[in-house]
């Protein structure tokens, strides 16, 4: 998305006095994504004790930056459960810098549920807990070299890889829900990952019995997304529907699944995705079901193209355990910019 300033010419009179202000405006959604979280982790930073300090910065090589996983675990980095009430402020603006409106008030919701689950086991199973959420940080990001961080907790994976002023690697993202669909109290219908689900099983049900035929790859689903918390994938085996046999309308549901996920980030990341996946071929994009049509009933699917990989699973918990993530083949921790950034600037070396 392309930067719009304009030049407004305000004339005041104040106290008998002409005043005229030159004011450059541009909206926060306009500026690069890369300015914006590289503000932002300054300040986050600016706002620790040497000790949280410590703990939140580490090394951008080596293997911390890819450990990631969705479980409940301990983890890298400086949990949100050992700051000061004002500190998660600036926290939470840090957060918000890496998604869109929509993205934040995803990851804000599914950290909730960890109140949930705290109440449905008692002192059964692992801790939970809406704050044991940890941010790490790679690098520096007030230097020039690339820098990345991560939010994570139980089913919360974000990681992101910035290379200059505007090279962003957003994956692996991982959303899972537990429950998938809160089933009493006051919080009951709660579904945050319900149009991801939604969607995919419209697609299914608009299919006629020879795409379907094509579509479905299991009766039984999967017990996790195939991937699992794997460093580094590779494409699935090539099984499903291809776009180039859909309807028009059936291709229209496809490109709204996917850009339910890519909306999870700001604006010109998530067109940037889009416009990405629609410059190559879209007929190759593969939509692949396993397990039961019937809401309620363990499911999963999958969307393939030739750059990316989008997994859904719900089977654990009765079918009310979601894991989603999106992944791509050679941009997972910014493989690929990484890659171009070292073999363009060669006065940069690796640690």
């Amino acid at each position: 998305m392309n930067i719009v300033r304009f030049l407004l010419v305000v004339t005041v009179i104040a106290s008998g006095a002409l005043l005229t202000l030159s004011i450059t405006s541009r909206s926060v959604a306009e500026e690069q994504p890369s300015l914006v979280m590289g503000e932002a982790a300054s300040n986050f930073l600016a706002a620790l004790t040497p000790d949280q300090r410590a703990k939140a910065l580490l090394p951008f090589e080596g293997d911390q930056r890819k450990d990631w996983h969705f479980i409940p675990k301990e983890r890298k980095g400086l949990p949100l459960k050992d700051l000061e009430p004002w500190q998660q402020h600036v926290a939470d603006a840090f957060i918000s810098a890496g998604l869109s409106q929509r993205g934040y008030i995803k990851t804000t919701t599914i950290m909730s549920l960890e109140e949930i689950l705290r109440a449905a086991q008692g002192s059964r199973g692992p801790a939970r807990d809406s704050d044991l959420y940890y941010i790490s940080i790679f690098g520096d990001p007030g230097a020039d070299g690339p820098w990345g961080w991560s939010l994570e907790g139980h089913h919360v994976s974000l990681n992101f890889t910035v290379v200059g002023d505007s090279m962003i690697a957003t994956t692996p993202t991982f959303f899972g829900s537990n429950p998938a669909e809160v089933m009493d109290g006051p919080r009951q219908g709660l579904r945050v990952l319900g149009r991801e689900e939604d969607l995919a099983r419209s697609l299914l049900l608009s299919l006629n019995p020879e795409q379907r035929a094509m579509a479905v790859i299991a009766a039984e689903a999967p017990r996790d997304i195939v991937t699992a918390n794997q460093i580094r994938v590779q494409a699935l085996e090539l099984k499903g529907l291809p776009a180039s046999q859909m309807g028009y309308e059936q291709v229209q549901v496809l490109i709204t699944l996917l850009e339910e996920y890519a909306n999870s980030m700001p604006t010109a990341l998530a067109d940037e995705r889009m416009a990405k996946m629609r410059s190559t071929d879209l007929g190759n994009v593969m939509f692949a079901w396993a397990g039961s049509a019937e809401r309620g009933k363990p499911h999963y699917y999958r969307v393939q193209g030739p750059e990316f990989l989008v997994e859904y699973d719900n089977t654990q918990g009765n079918a009310n355990h979601v894991h989603s993530v999106w992944r791509d083949f050679d941009g997972d921790f910014g493989e690929d910019i990484l890659t171009h950034h070292y073999r363009t600037a060669p006065h940069q070396q690796k640690n």
